[in-house]
């Protein structure tokens, strides 16, 4: 849903032959408008673990975001012309989270600024959508750190397979809902509390009670349409030679199922990779890049993928460290991440 005030945003994205790297400048402060409220919420829902959850330091000296802002005069958008950070009337920022099917915690329900804590990708995210859509927008993240695509968040429908470890050692890996995480063949698997997918239903669960209370959430709200997913994540499957030999195929089941799951098969869907990771690696860290930039639409190896889904290459963007030790703290990370992301995810838009 692309409204007039697009044009010229997205004409000079073209003139930049959509690098993805413009000026920050060129994203203006929100103008305090709220939005077309007759219009259903457009809601983009972020999943992941610790990277999407977010880490970023707001106060404090090199490597903070008031430090970024103030001193480096980055990310001109985020403050007014009296020093105190903007408020966007047209994106809320909401923020859920809990481990497996447990309860719900409320960490965010506010209009997108910021506010005491952390930061993650969802306030460059939500910026960069919410300047080229005239409809109300919703930012719902679900997730919680410490999480594998290939255990914890396997999506419904994902089969169990046997990995040959390089010790010569052969161990089988459930499907959804199996359990435990692995069993070496032949032994017989003893199930724990935990199953394959327990994180990925509860966060799924968490996400959709939202949005069963969407007024709770955006006021005056119209209905609502899932207009896409961002996903940061990999850290924990980059950790087994098994998840991370299946990454590609996970993620891309992940990307159908859950528009499956919402029902919203044109949804975009936009990836990011692993700081540290660089072209090239032949460790886990570089099977996870490898198998993101394989799903990307541009590859040609998923011809579907085509227009609607997008990887972000993030190390170039990051300021050091590594998604397990998130990346220091450092907010420039998360805010140029966040901002490569919600660009990805503008060009996406185009095509509808």
């Amino acid at each position: 849903m692309l409204p007039h005030k697009t044009a010229t945003y997205l004409i000079s994205m073209c003139l930049a032959m959509v690098s993805l790297s413009f000026a920050q400048s060129e994203l203006p402060a929100p103008d305090g408008q709220p939005a077309d409220m007759t219009k259903p919420v457009q809601v983009y829902l972020l999943l992941g673990q610790s990277n999407m959850l977010g880490f970023g330091k707001i106060k404090g000296d090199d490597g903070s975001l008031e430090h970024a802002v103030n001193e480096k005069k980055l990310y001109p958008y985020l403050i007014d012309d009296t020093g105190k950070w903007t408020e966007r009337k047209d994106v809320r920022n909401v923020r859920v989270m809990g481990s497996g099917t447990g309860g719900m915690r409320l960490f965010n329900n506010e209009w997108m600024t910021i506010k005491s804590g952390k930061i993650g990708p969802e306030i460059g995210i939500g910026h960069h959508v919410g300047h080229v859509t005239d409809a109300p927008v919703l930012i719902l993240k679900s997730c919680i750190g410490n999480r594998a695509l290939g255990w914890d968040l396997l999506p419904p429908g994902s089969e169990g397979f046997e990995f040959t470890d390089s010790k010569g050692e052969t161990w089988v890996h459930p499907g959804y809902k199996g359990s435990p995480e692995r069993w070496k063949k032949g032994s017989d698997p003893k199930k724990i509390t935990w199953y394959a997918g327990m994180q990925y239903d509860g966060d799924i669960a968490r996400a959709k009670k939202v949005l069963a209370e969407l007024e709770t959430y955006y006021p005056d709200a119209k209905g609502y349409e899932i207009a896409g997913f961002f996903w940061w994540q990999g850290d924990r499957d980059s950790r087994s030679e098994a998840l991370s030999s299946r990454y590609e195929q996970n993620l891309v089941h992940l990307i159908n199922q859950l528009r499956i799951e919402f029902e919203a098969p044109k949804a975009k869907f936009v990836c990011a990779s692993l700081g540290q990771s660089k072209k090239g690696a032949t460790d886990g860290g570089g099977r996870i890049l490898d198998a993101m930039l394989a799903v990307d639409g541009e590859s040609g190896k998923y011809p579907e993928f085509k227009g609607n889904v997008a990887t972000v290459y993030t190390h170039p963007l990051s300021k050091g460290g590594s998604s397990g030790g998130h990346y220091g703290g450092n907010a420039e990370t998360y805010m140029n991440v966040g901002e490569a992301m919600g660009k990805a995810m503008v060009k996406l838009l185009e095509t509808q």
